[in-house]
C-alpha cells in the first residue's frame, strides 16, 4: 500500500473548539455535525416518558385487574379445565398401555353395572328406595329447598 494513502486523525489545534480534521484536508470543505444538545434533550425526553410510564405501570396494572377481574377469572378456570382434562387423559392413556389392566377394569365394571340393575332397577321397591336414596343426597348436597328436583 502506498504510504501517501494514509491518513490519520488528530486534533488540529488551530482549528476552533478542537474539531477533529483529517490530514490534508480541509475543516471548511468538511460536513458539520448538528450540535450534540438536541439529541440529548429528545433521549431525556424518550427517558422521561419511560420513567413516567413505568411509574404508573403499578396503579395501571391493577386498574385493569380489578376491571377485568371477573373476566381474567374465568380465562384462569378455562385454562385450568383444559390442562385438567389434558392430564386425565394422559394418565387414562397411561393407564390403558398397561397390558391386561384394561381388560381387569372392563370386567370390574361389568361386573358392577349387573350388580347395580339385580340390586336396584328389578324390582319396584328397590327403584323406590334408590329414589329415596337420591333425594337424600340432594338434600345433604344442595339444601332441603331443592327438593323437587
Amino acid at each position: 500500500m502506498d504510504a501517501n494513502l494514509q491518513q490519520s486523525e488528530y486534533a488540529n489545534p488551530s482549528s476552533p473548539q478542537g474539531m477533529v480534521a483529517i490530514e490534508g484536508s480541509n475543516p471548511q470543505n468538511l460536513p458539520m455535525l448538528p450540535p450534540a444538545s438536541e439529541p440529548e434533550n429528545q433521549l431525556q425526553g424518550f427517558g422521561q416518558e419511560v420513567s413516567d410510564f413505568l411509574a404508573k405501570l403499578p396503579e395501571n396494572i391493577g386498574r385493569f385487574f380489578s376491571e377485568y377481574k371477573g373476566l381474567i377469572i374465568n380465562f384462569g378456570l378455562f385454562l385450568a379445565a383444559i390442562v385438567t382434562v389434558k392430564v386425565v387423559l394422559a394418565i387414562l392413556d397411561a393407564i390403558n398401555d398397561i397390558p391386561l389392566l384394561s381388560p381387569t377394569f372392563e370386567l370390574v365394571g361389568i361386573i358392577y353395572s349387573t350388580w347395580f340393575t339385580f340390586r336396584y332397577l328389578l324390582k319396584d321397591s328397590t327403584r323406590q328406595e334408590l329414589s329415596a336414596n337420591i333425594q337424600s343426597l340432594k338434600k345433604q348436597t344442595f339444601g332441603s329447598n331443592l327438593s323437587e328436583m
